[in-house]
């Protein structure tokens, strides 16, 4: 699925017209819009998925070409899908940019990801080894299991 282009290019202008912070990344078949590393919206081919929070949801569900969001069959309070139909003039897009961009700036940010490789998983173990300074040093290590490792484990 490819997003609407013409859609993008104004939201694009409209948000960097106040906001520095401006990432976008293709997601989901569509363009995303982030700012200061939150969600703000996203566009498709017809709609677009707007953040607007849970204080200003009911309000936005009562505007025209608005359904909660349910992307994955689950309704996502805070969250709306917006027809590119109920968006065709500016000020109709101005105030849908500007309900997301009130909610960004008490948004929490979503936690960063932490590479796998430090993540802890089974089959690792954490070990501790001295450093030169004689302090312990923690560290992940693949370790195999033995015959009495697995022994042990079977036991339990």
């Amino acid at each position: 699925m490819t997003y609407n282009e013409q859609l993008a290019d104004r939201v694009r202008e409209m948000i960097a017209a106040t906001e520095n912070n401006i990432v976008e990344k293709r997601m989901f078949g569509g363009l995303c819009f982030m700012v200061n590393d939150k969600m703000l919206a996203g566009i498709e081919s017809e709609r677009m998925m707007l953040r607007v929070g849970p204080d200003a949801y009911e309000e936005a569900l009562e505007k025209e070409g608005c359904t909660p969001m349910d992307f994955t069959g689950k309704v996502m309070k805070g969250y709306v899908f917006v027809d590119a139909d109920a968006l065709a003039t500016n000020k109709q897009l101005s105030w849908w940019i500007g309900i997301t961009l009130k909610f960004n700036k008490v948004a929490k940010a979503s936690k960063k990801k932490t590479p796998a490789a430090a993540k802890s998983s089974p089959g690792k173990q954490a070990t501790k080894s001295p450093t030169a300074s004689g302090k312990q040093k923690t560290s992940n290590k693949h370790i195999q299991p033995t015959a009495s490792t697995s022994k042990s484990r079977n036991k339990r």
